[in-house]
Parts: structure tokens; sequence; C-alpha cells
């Protein structure tokens, strides 16, 4: 690791691109563990989360977005709103585009916001264990035709293919000058906003299309015991009765299942033994109340 200050490298690379292009798989391979939820709904991560991955001098703070889309409600707004803001200030933008879809109307909202931005724009071409060659070539020429990028990377941040020659190009192109962070510093995400990421992502992962998009899980309560284990409450927000229903499953049955893989998780990545609480409140346009956003780490937007 680097000690000697005069020889560090550090800087920002913000990772941008359409929902389900798999930013946070990138993100969380780069890193060497998780600091994003992955889910294959679309629109997982909502808030800007930054990871830090070190390579040998350089520290790399990847700022993983939300998928950039067109808006429709307040929630879709503000995460657009934090997907651009996470690109604020960085040393260069990644775009990741699914290798396999290529171009298409998803990523005409980023690659029009991308022409007018100043900052160097590397292309990432995610998921290449499963595009077909002769596509993918394809994708990438009308890609770069249109955007004109510094630098064009294939990866599959699912099998690591591609990922030591980026992380090592990511390095490189990091400007000179001390880190950012501790050396054993992850991410900027706190324990309890971490713990309510990851029951979220045991909903998407457990009720794939029987959940709609809008459920949020607010950490209520994260406390430490007296013997080093942490207790954390926490309320899983819905829209309707009948949603509240599918979340609690027969007898309460799904709810438990939540919590078990969702305590196993945390477990593993605090260190210690997690008691957690899971309650299902319905909240009616819960979408509209600005305390929410708050909560879960967005701004609110008119």
């Amino acid at each position: 690791m680097a000690t000697d200050t005069e020889t560090q490298r550090c800087g920002v690379i913000a990772v941008v691109g359409a929902p389900n292009a798999g930013k946070s798989t990138l993100v969380n391979a780069l890193v060497g563990q998780k600091v994003a939820i992955t889910s294959p709904k679309a629109q997982t991560t909502r808030t800007r989360v930054m990871g830090v991955a070190i390579e040998g001098d350089a520290q790399i703070v990847l700022v993983d977005t939300p998928g950039i889309f067109a808006p429709k409600r307040r929630l879709d707004r503000a995460m657009v709103q934090a997907a651009w803001g996470g690109a604020q200030g960085a040393d260069l933008i990644a775009m990741v585009v699914d290798g396999k879809a290529g171009r298409g109307p998803k990523l005409e909202p980023i690659i029009e916001a991308l022409k007018h931005r100043t900052e160097r724009k590397w292309l990432i071409l995610n998921k290449v264990d499963i595009a077909i060659k002769e596509k993918l070539l394809t994708h990438t020429q009308v890609l770069n035709d249109t955007l004109g990028f510094d630098e064009i990377f294939f990866v599959s941040a699912a099998t690591g293919d591609g990922l030591p020659e980026l992380k090592a190009a990511f390095a490189k192109a990091m400007p000179e000058g001390p880190w950012h962070f501790p050396e054993d510093q992850v991410s900027d995400a706190t324990d309890r906003m971490l713990a309510a990421e990851i029951t979220r992502e045991q909903l998407y992962h457990q009720l794939h299309a029987e959940l709609p998009y809008a459920a949020a899980v607010d950490t209520e309560q994260y406390k430490e015991r007296d013997d080093g284990s942490v207790e954390i409450h926490q309320q899983i927000l819905v829209g309707r009765p009948t949603q509240r229903a599918i979340v609690l499953g027969k007898g309460g049955q799904r709810l438990k299942e939540i919590g078990s893989k969702a305590r196993a998780e945390l477990a593993t990545l605090l260190g210690v033994r997690v008691h957690l609480y899971l309650h299902v409140k319905v909240k009616e346009n819960w979408e509209d109340d600005r305390s929410i956003y708050r909560d879960i780490g967005l701004d609110w937007v008119e």
C-alpha cells in the first residue's frame, strides 16, 4: 500500500449509465467488496454511492450513480439529479453500457448530456461474457462515433474479465495527490444507510416482479449493544395494503426470510452479530414525504 504521499495518486470517477447496465456490480468488483446493492431489477441504485478502490499508489474514488433515465415522478427526478450530481467535480466520467443491448432509447438522455460535458469520457462495455462479439463491436463503433471516447474497455463485472486492465488504467489516469480516505475505508456510506440498502436488496431479490418499484426501507434505530452486537429496527414502506401482504407472505414467512437473509449479510459486512427487526408499514404516497427522501439520502426536488 502507498505510504509516501509524494508518490500517491487520487481522483474521482463518475460511473454513469442506463438502468441495469451493471454499474453497481462493476463498482463492487473494483472495490473488492460490496458497497452498492445489486439486483436484476432496473433502477436499484437510488442515491449516489461512493466506493474506494486501491491500485498500487493510486486511490480511485468511484461514484456509483443511479441509472439515468427519463424521469416521470418526484422520486425519479431526485434520482436523476443525484446521478448527475455525482458526476460533478469528477476527473473522468465512465459510461457503462450493457454490451449485449448496446445503444437504445434508455441511453439517449445520457448521450445527449455527455455531449456537453468537458471531462474525459471512457466507454465501458459490460456483460461481454453474454454479448455477441460482432454486435458488440458494432455497438462500440456507433457509440464512439457519437461521443468520441478517450478510452474504451470491454469487461464483465460478473466474471471479472477485463477488470484488472480497467483498474490499472483507472489508477494510471488519476492525478497526483494525497489520498482522500484512509486505506481501510471502502465507502462513504454509514452503517445505518448500508443496513437499509441490504434489506432493500433482499426485497428485490425475493419478491422480484411481485413488489412494485416504489418501496423504501427506513432504518429507524441503529444501536450497539453492550456485548458488541448491533440492534437494528427498520420500517419497510409500501404504498398499499396489498403490497404489505406480499411482503409479509403467508403467516409472515416471506418477511422472516427477508430478515434472515439481510441479517446474515449484514453480520458478514459489519463483522458483528446483528439483531434485525423488520416492520412493514403502509404509507400511501410516501414518495411525497420530504423526510423519507432525507432518510434514504436523496435531495427533495420540486
